[in-house]
């Protein structure tokens, strides 16, 4: 009887585990994430079949397999060699990849409060995982070994020894040589982290869809643009409500505040937008940023950095908070000056109108800046935004690419795409051959953050068989939607806009290295704003203008005065601008140049850094940091600078399309070879130069903004 119920027993344990088993092949059969190729076009991510409840099963299952490649890697019997460890330990971690690139980049362009709660129980789950490979002490001591052995090896081609210095210094910077008792602390901080982040950016975005502003009364509506109204009109009527109503994305925002004429209606969105999370309630992120502030700097200190900057810096062009600081304090020397001319001259405009008592503030700026400028150059935005009709936009930027790259694009419907508003488009390169494949979404909603971005949803390598697996980018705007009376129209900002992630999209789509963990934008976050900003260029130049502005109702071509006019009016208030940005990266590196842990007050803290650059008068209740998510929840922290650096390389840069043709296809395709294909193969100064044959220096920037500087400053960057 004992032996039959053993076997009984023993039957049922089978037959629990076969129908385990069946469970889960089931489940693989039927998640998307859980097949070894996508059966789609290019192998593209199936939008159309994923849906919430296989995110997290297949994040499971993600983890479990690169655990298992990690084991094959440690208990190898081998020697370990560079073939062996540091090549599998590059290459692993694929199938998850494929999940997080897809739920990660949704989490930013098409949201919702499922995928949000999947983050948060996933988040802590996923750090972990992190943290047990980076910490892991028998795969460092592979690594390790073969980085002490084969660091010269001549053996090792110039990307091999790169990816080898990547992935032993990965380790080292993520507490690999940490003791025992350093390591816990360090997993413990770097959870609590990932989950402020977190924490960080749901409550940007929705602090950012909760305000409307809504009006009836079409008095209040004076100065704002037709284009604006109408948009306004549609957002109500998609609310359910009469009248208009305007919100804090940039294409409502940014015109009502240049435009309408109620001054009390422009503070009332200035302090909506300005305030943000910083109202002491559920949203307020100021707890947040202290404690992600001081997280940083105690994981930076156990690494043995005396601040989160200097942790950073060592792997950037800038090199170290002094050399930052050298840039900004260059700018401010050099635009400050003029930028108080510049708020003088506008001040004194608006008291012609307004009484000589009359006080510039933060909500004025944009509208008596736009009316001067159109005074000083008969120059208003409004008159650019119907020559530029989104899809022409778009074919004038594809164009681009097309005259200095010689790649085109041609939209396949046949790619799935993760929202009605998204198109996907195949790239060619100039034989014909399959490139990339690029997804355009251009529109705001209230499930996408706000701004505008460029990522991946595959990234490129070189297959162990020599093909070359081809990337999937995609580019994220908030752009002006259209209306029922006319198409999308888009400002010369959003135009600029469109160019500097379509060149980080180019980036993207150039890649032309062997390793994953080196392709396309995977650089120095100082360096890889240069194939962004140096498309913004192109937008100023009258050659370029005339490939696709045209006038959406009667197709005539912009007008040559009308660019003349644009082009005098392009460095109007080009101090303030500068003088903006430089407040940003001295906010981000006075964050995170702190010694000790912040418990003080952010505001206060945020004013003071930024008391000797302010132009205008302060708004006391307005608080940055709160919503700035680049550095707080981005890839940005101790490196907004970088936009300032990355402009000073575009203007130097962009001097060779200047000197040797707008289009030449020689120098487009020599800044393709040296410099976009090579990612993060080489050290980006080395790029550079050899692109331009010179260290970068200043001189180009304050040239093309028209600066004179007071007195001489220090060219090189250095």
């Amino acid at each position: 009887m004992k032996k039959l119920t053993q076997g009984l027993s023993a039957l049922l344990i089978c037959m629990t585990m076969m129908t385990q088993s069946c469970t889960k092949t089931e489940e693989q059969a039927q998640n998307p994430f859980l097949v070894q190729q996508y059966e789609t076009p290019y192998g593209t991510a199936p939008f159309h079949l994923i849906e919430a409840a296989h995110y997290e099963p297949a994040m499971q299952e993600g983890m479990a397999a690169e655990d298992q490649e990690i084991a094959d890697i440690v208990n190898n019997p081998e020697a370990p060699t560079f073939a062996n460890t540091i090549v599998p330990y590059a290459n692993s971690g694929a199938m998850l990849n494929r999940v997080l690139s897809v739920f990660y980049n949704l989490m930013e362009a098409e949201t919702n409060d499922t995928l949000q709660e999947i983050a948060q129980r996933m988040s802590p789950m996923l750090t972990e995982h992190g943290n047990n490979i980076s910490l892991n002490p028998e795969l460092f001591k592979r690594v390790k070994a073969v980085y002490d052995t084969q660091k010269d090896d001549p053996a090792l081609t110039a990307e091999d020894r790169e990816l080898l210095e990547k992935v032993y210094t990965g380790f080292v910077r993520s507490g690999a040589n940490l003791s025992e008792a350093d390591k816990e602390a360090y997993r413990a901080y770097s959870k609590e982290l990932s989950a402020l982040r977190l924490k960080f950016a749901q409550n940007a975005l929705k602090e950012n869809n909760a305000f409307e502003l809504h009006i009836t009364d079409s008095t209040q509506l004076a100065g704002l643009p037709p284009t604006s109204v109408d948009a306004a009109a549609e957002t109500a009527k998609e609310r359910g409500k009469e009248g208009w109503v305007f919100t804090l994305a940039a294409p409502s925002y940014s015109p009502f505040m240049t435009y309408c004429q109620n001054r009390d209606l422009r503070r009332q969105m200035y302090m909506a937008y300005n305030t943000q999370c910083s109202k002491g309630d559920s949203l307020d992120n100021k707890e947040t940023v202290k404690r992600i502030v001081s997280l940083r700097r105690q994981m930076a200190g156990l690494l043995g950095y005396n601040t989160h900057a200097d942790y950073v810096l060592e792997q950037r062009m800038a090199e170290n908070s002094e050399n930052v600081y050298h840039l900004l304090n260059q700018l401010v020397d050099a635009y400050m000056p003029v930028a108080r001319k510049e708020a003088a001259e506008v001040e004194a405009f608006a008291r012609k109108s307004e009484g000589n008592a009359f006080q510039l503030q933060a909500w004025d700026w944009s509208y008596y800046s736009d009316k001067l400028r159109k005074a000083k150059y008969d120059m208003d935005a409004e008159l650019l935004r119907p020559y530029f009709q989104l899809s022409k936009v778009q074919e004038g930027v594809f164009g681009l690419a097309t005259r200095l790259y010689g790649i085109t694009f041609k939209e396949n419907k046949e790619i799935p795409v993760y929202h009605p508003d998204v198109k996907a488009y195949e790239v060619l390169d100039e034989d014909g051959s399959f490139l990339a494949v690029l997804y355009t979404d251009y529109h705001p909603r209230a499930s996408k953050q706000s701004g505008a971005w460029m990522t991946a949803y595959k990234d490129q390598w070189i297959e162990e068989n020599g093909t070359n697996s081809r990337p999937h980018v995609s580019i994220t705007m908030n752009f002006t939607k259209p209306t029922a009376e006319r198409p999308a129209l888009l400002t010369m900002g959003e135009v600029e806009t469109f160019l500097h992630e379509f060149g980080h999209a180019i980036h993207g789509l150039m890649a032309n290295t062997k390793y994953r963990a080196m392709s396309g934008t995977s650089v120095y976050r100082d360096f890889v704003e240069l194939p962004s900003q140096i498309m913004e260029n192109w937008a100023g130049e009258k050659e370029f203008l005339h490939t696709f502005a045209r006038h959406y109702q009667t197709g005539e071509l912009i007008p040559d005065e009308l660019v003349e006019r644009m082009k005098a009016a392009r460095n109007f208030n080009v101090a303030n601008g500068c003088i903006g940005q430089v407040k940003y990266g001295m906010l981000d590196m006075a964050w995170y140049t702190l010694t000790e842990d912040f418990d003080g007050d952010v505001e206060k803290f945020e004013k003071a850094v930024w008391a000797k650059l302010q132009v205008l008068p302060a708004v006391q209740g307005t608080c940055m940091s709160v919503m700035f998510s680049h550095i707080m929840d981005g890839g940005y922290s101790a490196g907004y600078y970088g936009y300032k650096w990355a402009e000073v390389l575009d203007a130097d840069a962009f001097s060779v399309f200047k000197e040797r043709g707008l289009f030449s296809r020689e120098v487009g395709e020599e800044f393709r070879r040296k410099l976009l294909e090579k990612g993060g193969t080489v050290h980006p100064m080395t790029l550079y130069k050899d692109f331009r044959g010179q260290e970068p220096t200043i001189e180009a920037l304050l040239r093309r903004n028209g600066i004179v500087p007071e007195k001489k400053i220090k060219e090189r960057i250095d």
